[in-house]
């Protein structure tokens, strides 16, 4: 049977002199220890052509990376805000929306789930230190396998399917989350101090999962219910029309 292509979106970072494109390999080993072939998309591709980009692949995961411009959601930008990238933030959200119009898998992770919070309308807190203290430290300085914080997942629900359990401790980095939740999402999970962990669309004929955390991390560990949110989105990716879908007109913006 072929396996699936899975699409990962790319960040271009400088590095060692040079500027180059790519994803922490961690992405790649998760969608290919799952059954699918990782495809990464680079900004450079642009969003005028992320439907071409889409067209031979079977899902789309939205990776993590800097923070979204608050231009997206318009609000002011907050003094915390970390760096910005607007060639990224424009050709997720091109991304994103080629991948709805043709009905892909879509599984946002950290960053990821921002921006499909930001795709269909919602907000972030752009910095959760200054805009909503907490007693959980969401942005870990340890190592990026290291759980340290609780996840509560809401039974039943897409997400506590595909994780086979209804509580987790996760890793956690980031400074940025969901404030005003879009519509049509479904919060699916929260750390103990209220911040949303997880989203899900339901009542639609597609497949949308997004987490805070990064599952990918964790795809050495034996028995980790992380990998199953990838297996699960290989499963989808397997049955997902877009394996009969041939190429597609760019649809119009989800809002704004």
């Amino acid at each position: 049977m072929n396996r699936p292509l899975i699409a990962l979106s790319g960040s271009i970072r400088h590095y060692d002199g040079a500027d180059r494109a790519g994803v922490n390999a961690s992405y790649a080993r998760s969608i290919a220890q799952a059954g699918g072939i990782p495809i990464i998309l680079t900004p450079a591709i642009g969003e005028a052509a992320a439907s071409q980009a889409l067209a031979p692949v079977h899902g789309l995961v939205l990776t993590g990376g800097h923070d979204v411009d608050p231009e997206h959601y318009e609000s002011p930008r907050s003094p915390a805000l970390g760096p910005l990238d607007p060639a990224r933030d424009n050709f997720e959200l091109a991304l994103f929306e080629v991948a709805r119009h043709r009905k892909l898998p879509v599984l946002g992770i950290c960053r990821g789930l921002q921006v499909i919070n930001v795709a269909l309308g919602g907000t972030l807190w752009q910095d959760l230190p200054t805009e909503r203290p907490g007693a959980i430290q969401h942005d870990a300085q340890v190592s990026r396998d290291a759980r340290t914080h609780h996840v509560l997942v809401k039974e039943p629900s897409h997400l506590a399917k595909a994780l086979g359990t209804g509580r987790l401790v996760t890793n956690s980095f980031h400074h940025q989350a969901i404030r005003d939740l879009a519509p049509g999402l479904h919060v699916t999970a929260w750390a103990e101090d209220g911040v949303i962990e997880g989203v899900e669309e339901t009542g639609t004929d597609g497949w949308l999962l997004a987490v805070q955390w990064h599952p990918e991390e964790f795809h050495q560990e034996p028995g980790s219910a992380d990998q199953r949110l990838f297996h699960a989105l290989v499963v989808a990716a397997s049955a997902s029309p877009g394996r009969r879908a041939g190429l597609e007109t760019t649809p119009g913006r989800l809002h704004g």
